[in-house]
């Protein structure tokens, strides 16, 4: 299990690497500072794209593998530049915070710095200065400041509003999927959609601020296959539309192409719909369908929802004897005599909460 990530670290990359594709048609891992493990080097140089035979690069992707992000820039080199043998590189910077917009910021001024150097060690020196300072001088843009990019805004930077309006009434799904931490498997061919839509779910459940879960961009390679089944529950992004062939990967399966979402039969009972989940339906539709509601105040609003549930489940808590979080007397649930898919579901979120009785 990785150390407990404190304030200070989660502001700072972890690592800077470069790419190349050269006019030979190879791709190439070609420098690193500090550096990283020959396991990662191969998944980012998978993941940068520069190996495929269709020519089309993504300006700015990331992912994360075994808790560690990974943000990769990939720049097109245009004839008469220094980089005379490069026809493609990627900056790639690893860190532990999910910061896409500063870590987009970060890489597009190193690589700027390396197509008009054509050298690593301007860029490491950029580099360095972040991780010293907090900043580095640009020149186009005055100064790069990591503290411009509060992790709060990184997590009310998607559309909550863009969800609902493509999903409607199914939205419950993915609240409810997202709230009992299920596995949530996500198809769309074009890698940015996928980006746009996993970050956006951890918000249904924002008392967590919990973005360790998004998975935006997975293939069906072993290593990637063995770490994603290592986590409880999460919302992965494939690009490759044989995923909908593996039910022992989700409970469930968006696939956002075609604005659809499939319940696997083996998590049915714990997504069983009732009253309550039409209740935090229709106040998450109203909040939406509302054109001067803002993301945030919708997600409030179903923060509000949320909150309410936990207090009604708090409400069955006692308090143990060895100083540990108070655990949900079940026989007490019970008594209560909730609707069966209320019941159920407060069952499956005490467990989810990790405030069942063991």
């Amino acid at each position: 299990m990785d150390a407990p990530v404190g304030p200070g670290d989660a502001q700072l990359p972890l690592s800077v690497g470069l790419i190349e594709k050269d006019t030979n048609g190879d791709t190439l891992w070609v420098w690193c500072y500090p550096t990283i493990t020959e396991e990662f080097r191969e998944l980012l140089l998978r993941k940068c794209c520069l190996r495929e035979e269709k020519e089309s690069v993504h300006p700015f992707l990331y992912g994360q593998y075994k808790r560690t992000w990974f943000y990769i820039a990939s720049n097109q080199v245009e004839s008469g530049s220094v980089l005379e043998k490069v026809t493609h590189f990627c900056v790639v910077l690893t860190a532990k915070d999910f910061n896409p917009e500063k870590y987009a910021a970060f890489s597009r001024i190193l690589c700027r710095i390396y197509l008009k150097q054509g050298s690593p060690v301007p860029m490491m020196e950029s580099y360095i200065s972040v991780l010293t300072k907090g900043a580095c001088r640009s020149e186009e843009n005055g100064m790069f400041l990591c503290r411009d990019y509060d992790q709060r805004k990184a997590f009310l930077s998607s559309s909550v509003k863009d969800v609902v309006s493509q999903f409607g009434m199914e939205t419950i799904i993915l609240y409810t999927a997202v709230m009992l931490k299920k596995r949530i498997v996500v198809y769309h061919p074009k890698l940015e959609a996928l980006q746009e839509f996993t970050r956006t779910l951890p918000a249904f459940a924002w008392h967590r601020q919990d973005w360790s879960i998004v998975l935006p961009y997975v293939h069906q390679n072993q290593e990637e296959i063995e770490a994603l089944k290592n986590c409880t529950g999460y919302v992965a992004g494939f690009h490759d539309p044989d995923v909908s062939n593996r039910p022992d990967l989700y409970d469930v399966y968006v696939n956002l192409s075609e604005s659809n979402i499939t319940v696997s039969p083996g998590a049915k009972e714990a997504l069983t719909l009732g009253k309550l989940h039409k209740d935090i339906g229709q106040l998450i539709l109203q909040s939406a369908e509302d054109p001067e509601t803002s993301d945030s105040q919708i997600i409030k609003d179903i923060c509000g929802k949320t909150r309410e549930i936990l207090a009604t489940l708090r409400s069955f808590a006692e308090a143990s004897n060895d100083h540990e979080k108070p655990a949900i007397n079940t026989e007490l649930l019970r008594q209560k005599r909730f609707p069966p898919a209320t019941e159920n579901f407060l069952f499956h979120l005490g467990a989810a909460e990790q405030m069942l009785q063991t």
